[in-house]
């Protein structure tokens, strides 16, 4: 029989993950796994004596993935991961095309296939969704876990509207595939994933095609940054908006800027962000996936 992990986070969706444990549950029971629920502890790495599962299966959002990730590199092991969405934003899972109903989303991971996705890596972090610095960036770890479950998106609306008082510069020198840059900005967001926070950021960026989507907004004052992200998010290419579309990435700054990793703290400069093509196993259902070169 194969076992597999239910890692969860009890907090998650409201509490709603904990009141539908058992129909997950049951559900991998159904499908032959013997599955054991483990409630999250994010001091202690859920990988340790559960080196020979099958499955992992994680529910919570990017930040919960994150954190199982690297908790899988740390211990040198290549286990398949299966994603329900139960956090706020839950950008991964969306581009894995996994349904938003907890249960639903067990069903496609229990009757799935394992695919290979790309996952990135700065320094010596993983992650599936994004990388990210400056204005507005670092909100999620701001956020108190208490206002996110109550309050979901609004939480960081609240939060990132006090940024605004520490807006700056931040000079940096770009090095992406060979091509260099030297740039003052006021955010970088480096996409593995699609979205940012539910906002469809990444307008070529895939969680299999090998490379990263960066943009990196230049330095101008409030009121021009501000419409010129509302004009990229209407679809425009804004000049001050500079995207690059790269494996390898190095990054360095005079600052010492806070990071950020699908939500939680990320590597501190110098930078250096790698692709991972291929990098992480997923079980998934490949019929909903919002990617069709999923195979």
């Amino acid at each position: 029989m194969k076992q597999a992990i239910f890692l969860y986070n009890p907090q998650s969706g409201s509490g709603r993950i904990e009141a539908r444990r058992e129909e997950i549950l049951q559900i991998f029971r159904e499908a032959g796994y013997a599955i054991e629920p483990l409630a999250i502890d994010f001091h202690a790495n859920p990988f340790e004596g559960h080196k020979a599962i099958d499955l992992m299966v994680v529910a919570g959002g990017d930040g919960t993935i994150n954190f199982a990730l690297n908790r899988m590199k740390e211990k040198g092991l290549d286990i398949p991961l299966g994603v329900i969405p139960a956090g706020t934003a839950n950008d991964f899972a969306g581009a894995l095309g996994m349904d938003k109903d907890p249960v639903k989303a067990a069903r496609q991971i229990a009757t799935g296939e394992v695919i290979r996705v790309d996952c990135g890596r700065v320094n010596d972090i993983y992650f599936v969704n994004i990388f990210s610095f400056g204005l507005f960036t670092t909100t999620s770890q701001r956020t108190p876990d208490e206002r996110k479950h109550r309050w979901g998106k609004l939480a960081y609306i609240a939060e990132g509207l006090k940024e605004l008082r520490r807006m700056h510069k931040i000079p940096l020198q770009i090095r992406a595939d060979g091509q260099t840059l030297a740039l003052d900005t006021l955010i970088a967001l480096i996409f593995n994933g699609e979205t940012a926070g539910g906002f469809p950021l990444a307008r070529r960026s895939s969680i299999q095609d090998g490379h990263f989507e960066c943009l990196l907004l230049e330095k101008r004052n409030f009121f021009l940054a501000c419409w010129t992200m509302i004009r990229y998010l209407l679809g425009g290419s804004p000049k001050s908006i500079h995207q690059l579309h790269a494996r390898e990435i190095e990054i360095s700054s005079p600052l010492q800027e806070l990071t950020d990793v699908d939500g939680q703290r990320g590597a501190e400069f110098p930078l250096s962000i790698r692709c991972l093509r291929d990098e992480l196993r997923i079980q998934c259902h490949p019929l909903t996936s919002t990617n069709q070169s999923i195979k």
